[in-house]
């Protein structure tokens, strides 16, 4: 019995408060998700938004209204209080889209706040207008009061999710889908409605740049990266032109004054001047790199951040994750099918006109309105004396007349009719034909009627809503490469600890703490660990440096003594990646093995050393000397070379070595303006002591070191090579007040690097249209266009003498829009051209 009773009380429990909470969670969770947080994919609308905008519309008149008055309307439709609604208003109204604002309503670049809804003012867009609203074909539903009517969804007729963008969050998910672009979106449901492939992409109000590598279609688990614009503004001041999407001017000013504060960049000032447009200027420390510092800024600021979309909407009152092309595809469709039901309803609508105008033809052509003069008994004896007269003209009609028709007719002014008054009507009847013909052809082509609609709204509001965001593929900044050095690190050679805080010791170097440090010890073992406050690497420390992953230039030559065998051996190595805080034992690992001789060698040299044997050995010779450069490079497990068999009693420098490596070689990247020796782009050569030459564009060169985190402007560049002063360069060049093209040859005479020098006349609108350092080089010229193009080859050596390099250089011909200019190759030099 007692245990019935336990078992009624544990239902009645479950059934009860428990069971309450987890029917009142799920309606919570679903009220959430349904209601606030995840827009729905037939309007791309949260209800929020929804109710704003229907609000908007039945105040509409044409001209602004006052936020405080729409919020006060919305709220009859929403029940949340009119912050909430005051935030979406402005929020929609900041993406310029479906509101027309008036007054100040912030900035998404500064994060400037709206004034309050009393001040400012907003009405719907004429695009909005057209896409958003058509009472014919809206589901209604009852407000949260049961006092109105409200759209369910509202009849929208284009993709707008995609060109707004949402961002929620619900119980257990969430949504956020970028937004895109007004055109891009119109020409994707073009190219969908007509078959064919397509691609969507962000685009953000705030400009910059984004790498959409990895968008993977905006579905769970891609990913964006975004970019501020930064330019030099000369060597010691660079300029922030844009913010990336999401952040604001303040708040990245915060991020570089905390990175500078943290030691990440060094830098003097930075000072937000932004305006009508952004500019953040940030001023260098002294002898600090610009391009470091722009990598500096997108390593360790809000310069760059990292996005990750998650397309979720609610479909068939359900949440779903799906890609942005299928939620373009969706949107599409249900456009189509709106533009269907719009002309089924038009249709509809024309043919009633059609035929109580055929009627109403009728009624007074064949006089049949003068059975209103008859003496009836009734009103329904009228009617059907009318409908009587009405039966030998029924077979010219398209559908029965039903008694509404006639009571229609009897209400119009019994008049004289006149024949003129039955030419119009004809003329109508004639116009109402037509159009239902035309809504016909369209229904049966209605995919090129969606096709025309897209169009339409192409010509209409696409003026101005141009791509804001360069797409462009980002390079990989490593943050160890771009810090700046600026932490103090110390070493206790004998005791065999080097650290950050061991300052009554001796000073290593300058690093950052995300810096590796790679240490070798008398005892041959090497051990590369991060910069700490103090860390034990083994007694007799014999070397130190900051160690770079996978550099193969640095060599270290050793010589050590085996303590098993008593041999002394020599090796050279590369480290190039290890494990880090692991001992490597760099002798053949018996005890008592030392090291006789170390070296660290950034390029390879090759030094000789002096060896001299224990006197009490058998040798004959006592002294020798070895090279190095004997060795070859190996990996650091190798047990070396042998040297001698006999005791050492010490090993020293007798001669500096030269490097046994070849020059490096180098290529520039020109998807990311970047020097690397990966063999990425194209090959400018081997390099030793040289330096690159660099010709851009607007007429200036400049000679740069071979410093691989240098960043270039890829499309200012025309030329980029080893420098050799001996060449003779050829140059073409617009001198825009003359309206000619110049022709130079000339060699670099300044050695100055880092510098710009301008080797045309400087004046607005000039600029180098083709430059080459061939010896004998050959211009192909083509004017014209279509089958009128015409060829012509120019040996410019034969042209123009060699001048300085500040000469205006001599006239080449008249410009002309449709010329083009191109070095023919080399083989074609020995080939006869029209002007020598």
């Amino acid at each position: 019995m007692a245990k019935e009773t336990k078992r009624e009380l544990d239902l009645t429990i479950e059934t009860g408060v428990q069971g309450q909470y987890k029917n009142w969670f799920l309606d919570y969770a679903s009220y959430v998700i349904l209601e606030r947080a995840v827009p729905a994919v037939e309007d791309g609308l949260k209800p929020v938004q929804r109710r704003i905008l229907h609000a908007m519309k039945e105040m509409d008149d044409g001209r602004f209204n006052k936020v405080a008055n729409i919020i006060g309307q919305s709220m009859q439709y929403h029940p949340h209080g009119d912050a909430s609604i005051g935030d979406a208003l402005v929020n929609m109204g900041q993406k310029d889209l479906l509101i027309e604002t008036q007054g100040n309503w912030g900035d998404v670049r500064t994060g400037d706040d709206a004034a309050a809804p009393r001040y400012i003012e907003a009405r719907l867009s004429k695009l909005a207008l057209e896409i958003a609203f058509n009472h014919k074909t809206t589901e209604w539903q009852v407000s949260y009061d049961g006092r109105k009517n409200e759209p369910v969804t509202l009849p929208m007729k284009f993709p707008l999710l995609l060109a707004q963008g949402a961002e929620g969050i619900a119980v257990g998910l969430s949504t956020k889908i970028l937004p895109h672009n007004f055109l891009e979106l119109c020409d994707a449901s073009i190219k969908y409605l007509k078959g064919k492939k397509f691609e969507i992409f962000p685009d953000f109000q705030t400009g910059g740049m984004v790498d959409i590598s990895n968008y993977n279609h905006g579905k769970r688990g891609g990913k964006v990266k975004v970019r501020a614009e930064i330019e030099e503004v000369d060597k010691k001041t660079l300029v922030i032109k844009s913010v990336p999407y999401g952040v604001t001017t303040s708040s990245l000013v915060d991020s570089i004054v905390k990175a500078n504060d943290n030691g990440k960049i060094k830098i003097k000032k930075v000072t937000d001047g932004t305006a009508k447009d952004v500019a953040i200027y940030v001023e260098l420390a002294s002898g600090i790199s610009p391009d470091i510092t722009i990598d500096a800024l997108y390593a360790f600021t809000d310069c760059e951040i990292s996005i990750s979309p998650n397309a979720c909407v609610i479909v068939d009152n359900k949440p779903r994750f799906i890609s942005v092309t299928e939620l373009l595809q969706l949107s599409t469709e249900k456009t189509k099918g709106l533009l269907q039901r719009e002309l089924e309803i038009k249709l509809q609508e024309l043919e009633a006109k059609w035929h109580y105008t055929s009627l109403e033809k009728i009624f007074f052509e064949e006089k049949i309105y003068k059975e209103l003069e008859e003496k009836h008994k009734t009103w329904d004896d009228v009617i059907a004396a009318i409908d009587k007269a009405f039966i030998p003209f029924k077979k010219k009609l398209k559908r029965e007349i039903e008694r509404e028709d006639i009571l229609k007719l009897t209400e119009k002014p019994v008049r004289r009719i006149y024949r003129l008054d039955i030419n119009e009507l004809n003329e109508q009847i004639k116009g109402i034909e037509e159009e239902i013909n035309q809504v016909q052809f369209d229904l049966e082509h209605l995919t090129d009627f969606a096709v025309a609609y897209f169009e339409n709204l192409v010509k209409k509001y696409g003026k101005g809503r141009e791509r804001k965001t360069e797409i462009k593929l980002f390079d990989t900044i490593l943050a160890k490469q771009v810090v700046i050095a600026n932490t103090k690190l110390y070493v206790n050679y004998t005791e065999g600890f080097i650290g950050t805080s061991l300052k009554k010791d001796e000073l290593l170097c300058e690093c950052s703490d995300l810096d590796d440090i790679i240490c070798f010890t008398k005892a041959g073992i090497m051990k590369v660990v991060k910069v700490a406050d103090k860390v034990f690497i083994g007694k007799d420390i014999l070397h130190a440096e900051v160690f770079l992953k996978n550099d193969e230039r640095t060599t270290y030559n050793m010589m050590y003594l085996d303590g098993k065998s008593g041999v002394s051996y020599a090796k050279r190595f590369n480290v190039t990646g290890i494990t880090r805080d692991k001992e490597y034992d760099l002798t053949k690992g018996s005890e008592k093995s030392k090291v006789y001789y170390f070296s660290a060698n950034p390029n390879g040299e090759a030094e000789v050393v002096k060896i001299v044997l224990s006197p009490n050995c058998s040798a004959r010779n006592k002294e020798l000397e070895f090279d190095f450069s004997d060795l070859e490079i190996k990996g650091r497990g190798s047990n070396g070379n042998q040297v001698v068999k006999y005791p050492v009693r010490t090993v020293k420098l007798k001669e500096r070595g030269k490097s046994t490596l070849e020059g490096r070689k180098l290529w520039f990247d020109d998807k990311f303006g970047r020097l690397n020796t990966e063999e990425k782009g194209q090959f400018l050569g081997v390099f030793e002591n040289e330096n690159i030459l660099i010709i851009f564009n607007d007429g200036s060169y400049e000679i740069t070191d071979t410093e691989l985190l240098q960043r270039f402007d890829v499309d200012k560049i025309v030329l980029i090579e080893q420098f050799d002063p001996e060449k003779i360069l050829s140059a073409v060049y617009l001198d825009n007040e003359k309206q000619q093209f110049n022709v130079k040859r000339f060699k670099i005479e300044t050695t100055t690097l880092h510098n710009k020098f301008y080797f045309i006349k400087e004046a607005e609108g000039n600029r180098v249209e083709a430059v080459t350092s061939d010896e004998t080089p050959i211009l192909q010229v083509h004017t014209g266009r279509g089958s009128s193009i015409r060829s012509v080859k120019f040996k410019i050596a034969n042209l123009v003498e060699v001048m300085g390099w500040k000469a205006i250089g001599a006239k080449l011909m008249d410009f002309s829009k449709t010329v083009e200019m191109e070095w023919a190759p080399k083989q074609d030099a020995e080939q006869p051209s029209l002007f020598e």
